[in-house]
């Protein structure tokens, strides 16, 4: 059994909630756009970390983290891209490897929408996780924690960590 804690679109930001929440996590994984390499750090300092490069982040995290990262936590596979989209709107850059070869847990920032959706037609769970930081638009700050055992999903938590007062 693996608790997950799941985050995107920091965008240089940090607040403290992020460790308080995922704390008991043994993995973090971040959708991209983490905006600095200190974010990063300070999120391995609460547990290990998976994370994609997003179209806003620089050399150095292009350099740590891929642009698209495979792999099993568990039985799941799990895909996770920045740019990805969602059912019915997948990104053009990922949408044909995600019709070649389904994952059963896709996960997607970028759009600072929070989703938790399940595909039909592909039979995966697509998670967007929203946005953490404070760059954008999205009202309300998001993280989402996720238990994997085995092949299935259980506990998935929304939690909104603040409103975010400097919408552009």
């Amino acid at each position: 059994m693996r608790k997950i804690g799941i985050i995107s679109d920091t965008h240089s930001y940090w607040d403290d909630k992020y460790a308080y929440y995922f704390k008991d996590c043994d993995e973090i994984w971040h959708a991209g756009d983490i905006g600095s390499t200190e974010v990063a750090d300070k999120l391995r300092e609460v547990a290990p970390l998976r994370a994609v490069c997003g179209n806003c982040d620089g050399g150095d995290l292009r350099r740590m983290f891929p642009e698209v990262l495979r792999w099993k936590c568990e039985d799941v596979d799990v895909l996770m891209k920045h740019i990805g989209g969602y059912p019915g709107n997948y990104d053009r850059s990922i949408v044909g490897q995600l019709y070649a070869s389904p994952p059963q847990l896709f996960i997607a920032g970028h759009s600072h929408i929070l989703k938790v959706k399940f595909d039909k037609t592909l039979n995966l769970l697509n998670i967007n996780p929203g946005a953490a930081g404070l760059m954008g638009w999205h009202k309300e700050r998001t993280l989402i924690r996720l238990t994997i055992e085995g092949n299935k999903f259980a506990d998935c938590e929304v939690i909104t960590i603040g409103e975010n007062k400097n919408i552009l």
